[in-house]
């Protein structure tokens, strides 16, 4: 069971101001979705195959095809943008680094 203590913590890591109404709500949303996960594990999956790739076993067409096939492209190497030319769009740079405005205040 998740504890206010908890919600606060992981709030503070992920730099999140959050309100005592916000708390509350994600304190509750939290318990909820770990009272679900505690609900799924009293299934008895002992006669359920396991699957490592979800895709393959749904990918199958009825014509013995893969509907993935088209996603599935061959890995070929591709020239990349040069440090010049992709530099060339940045609207600031120090020549060598984009150059961007700093958001984290902490």
């Amino acid at each position: 069971m998740v504890s206010e203590k908890d919600v606060s913590y992981v709030a503070d890591l992920a730099h999140l101001d959050l309100t005592a109404e916000e708390r509350a709500r994600m304190l509750k949303d939290l318990n909820s979705i770990l009272g679900y996960i505690d609900r799924l594990n009293e299934l008895d999956t002992s006669n359920v195959e396991p699957m490592a790739q979800v895709a393959s076993r749904y990918g199958a067409r009825a014509d013995g095809g893969n509907a993935f096939e088209h996603a599935m492209r061959s890995d070929e190497p591709k020239p990349c943008l040069t440090r010049e030319d992709a530099l060339k769009t940045a609207p600031q740079t120090d020549g060598t680094f984009f150059k961007v405005p700093k958001v984290i205040e902490r």
